[in-house]
């Protein structure tokens, strides 16, 4: 496959996997938002770097650097070190109210939700046109996502139905299955659609997610760009890179 080509022919696919937050949903700003205001309290409170002043949490830049498509404590302690900082994994018995990866990741998750019950769940009309497209041509779909609201947003967006399998943050625990950029979400998807991962495309936005499918050995590996980072996504191994999914090409072969 000529690289960069939006083209691929129907007949070679056996499955497509898709990233949820930036590909089926329009939630990734609502990540960012929900992480920015947890964020910026963690870096105004006094024990950060001794009260010292800390640039506040970039909900572009920091966004995708260091928490789009990993697992919410990977993302509070990636984003951390960036700024030189750390916290406890839990709170110490005699210090109960302490600041840990898991409270931040816990109120992230807490405004998230509180979020998309208020204001709903947007989709990517060109990614539901997609999935349609795909149904009718009986190539079987999965949904993943390193979030555990991954069924509850797509309740919400109307498009759960859409799917013949869903791997989420849920199921990575449960499976003790590692984040992205590790594959194994996206192969455990693969794996229950019954497909071999050379012959299923898998579609992110992310480059740690991008990344996982190069390391899974999928047969095209494509990048969504919805944040200027194109480069990017091709350094970490796309196929292809479009900026919506109404530009890629599922094509069928005459016999």
């Amino acid at each position: 496959m000529a690289r960069d080509s939006a083209r691929i022919r129907i007949d070679d696919l056996a499955a497509v996997v898709f990233d949820m937050d930036g590909v089926i949903t329009d939630t990734a700003s609502v990540h960012a938002a929900a992480w920015k205001a947890v964020f910026d309290e963690v870096l105004r409170s006094p024990s950060a770097a001794d009260g010292a002043r800390l640039q506040p949490f970039d909900a572009a830049g920091d966004y995708l650097a260091y928490v789009d498509g990993r697992s919410r404590s990977d993302g509070v302690r990636a984003f951390l070190r960036s700024r030189g900082l750390a916290l406890p994994e839990t709170a110490p018995p005699d210090a109960p109210d302490t600041a840990t990866v898991a409270s931040v990741a816990a109120r992230k998750d807490r405004i998230f939700r509180d979020r998309i019950t208020r204001d709903g769940v947007r989709v990517f009309p060109s990614t539901v046109a997609l999935l349609h497209r795909l149904r009718g041509a009986r190539i079987p779909t999965a949904a993943v996502s390193a979030s555990r609201n991954c069924a509850a947003v797509l309740h919400a967006a109307g498009v759960e139905d859409l799917f013949d399998a869903r791997v989420d943050g849920v199921e990575a625990a449960r499976l003790g299955l590692p984040g992205k950029p590790d594959p194994a979400l996206f192969l455990e998807a693969a794996r229950r659609l019954s497909a071999e991962p050379g012959h299923t495309a898998m579609v992110e936005d992310s480059l740690v997610g991008v990344e996982a499918g190069r390391r899974g050995g999928f047969g095209w590996v494509i990048g969504v760009d919805r944040g200027d980072q194109r480069g990017g996504l091709y350094e970490r191994g796309a196929d292809i890179v479009v900026s919506d999914l109404a530009e890629l090409d599922f094509v069928e072969v005459s016999p």
